[in-house]
């Protein structure tokens, strides 16, 4: 049963009311009680009315929210608790409640990076405790992927606040392909996962066009308190759209690509698509043909060779070709007796 942000305030104002024993509280000191907090929480000033909390007595008698609670009237007038040590605070869990929290606790310990999450860690440990103490002999059911030693991981709450307060960045970065680091001013906007790596997307002017840095490719960031941040407008939905990946160009438009699936991989690729833009063509003999609308980069010929012999591009020529020349050459590989295979491990 969903119950709005009022009602669970008004709730726990009745509670606490009847919980102090230190004096009688009649239904109108109850709706008085009940306005005041919703003046004071959210700016209510219309009051509370007689029926509302009436209702929310009844509710809070029953078993619909999993309170019960003992609540009296005595002379037909003052309303307090049976059970002086009662309050809707300590209410059981239920079965559901274990297991909704068993879940929530076992994908909020995955999250690694943030300080957010380092926050909020003792709460994590409080609800681990409340649920493993309902449930002795539970066990992790949720197993997210992640890489221990991925590096960078440190970059990310750095990034993140930057991000948020709107901080210009110098940033100390170094690509795979480039001799020696670079420091360039950067005005971070989104941070981006793909395939457990995490990518910051800014520029490093308005005109610019957006640039994807790896954090593990990141040596040093430091705040450059006397520059004015550039909000780039960047959508990370729309700014993704046309890619596999994270690779983006502003200079290439997306192209259809045809591609053949073998029977055996074709229900992969059909419950998990290859792009948002995939759509089946036909059905064959051997498979299906599918197609997807997309710049050509790194992670669309990488998506495509870790299929290997059970997909073929059909088009465009080019991309045929290049993906062809990268089996040929793989192929060679394990032709070259220069890395012999060994029989035994």
């Amino acid at each position: 049963m969903p119950v709005n942000r009022n009602a669970l305030i008004r709730y726990r104002t009745i509670d606490n009311c009847l919980r102090n024993r230190q004096r009688l509280w009649t239904l109108e000191d109850l709706i008085e009680r009940c306005s005041e907090a919703l003046y004071e929480y959210e700016g209510i000033d219309k009051g509370v009315s007689r029926r509302t909390v009436q209702s929310d007595i009844q509710i809070m008698r029953s078993d619909k929210l999993g309170y019960n609670a003992p609540i009296i009237v005595e002379r037909k007038k003052y309303y307090s608790y049976s059970d002086p040590e009662y309050t809707i605070t300590n209410i059981p869990l239920t079965e559901q409640d274990i297991g909704t929290l068993n879940e929530v606790v076992e994908i909020l310990k995955q999250f690694k990076g943030f300080s957010h999450f380092e926050d909020m860690d003792g709460m994590i440990k409080k609800l681990e405790n409340k649920v493993y103490r309902s449930q002795p002999n539970s066990r992790s059911i949720i197993d997210f992927e992640k890489n221990e030693g991925l590096r960078g991981l440190h970059h990310l709450d750095d990034l993140y606040q930057a991000i948020l307060n709107k901080s210009v960045l110098a940033i100390t970065y170094q690509s795979f392909r480039a001799r020696k680091a670079n420091e360039l001013e950067f005005h971070p906007q989104f941070l981006k996962e793909y395939r457990n790596r995490w990518f910051v997307v800014g520029g490093k002017s308005r005109d610019a066009h957006p640039l994807n840095l790896a954090l593990d490719r990141i040596q040093e960031i430091k705040v450059l308190e006397d520059k004015k941040y550039l909000s780039l407008n960047l959508n990370p939905q729309d700014f993704y759209r046309h890619v596999i990946g994270v690779t983006t160009s502003p200079n290439m438009r997306p192209r259809e690509v045809m591609i053949f699936v073998d029977r055996g991989n074709a229900p992969y690729v059909l419950t998990k698509p290859l792009h948002h833009s995939q759509q089946l063509v036909r059905k064959v003999k051997d498979g299906i043909i599918i197609s997807i609308h997309v710049q050509f980069n790194f992670e669309l010929e990488r998506e495509i060779l870790g299929f290997g012999e059970s997909m073929k591009v059909l088009s465009p020529p080019g991309l045929a070709k290049r993906i062809s020349n990268k089996l040929y050459l793989a192929r060679r590989n394990y032709e070259d007796s220069s890395y012999p295979i060994e029989s035994e491990f």
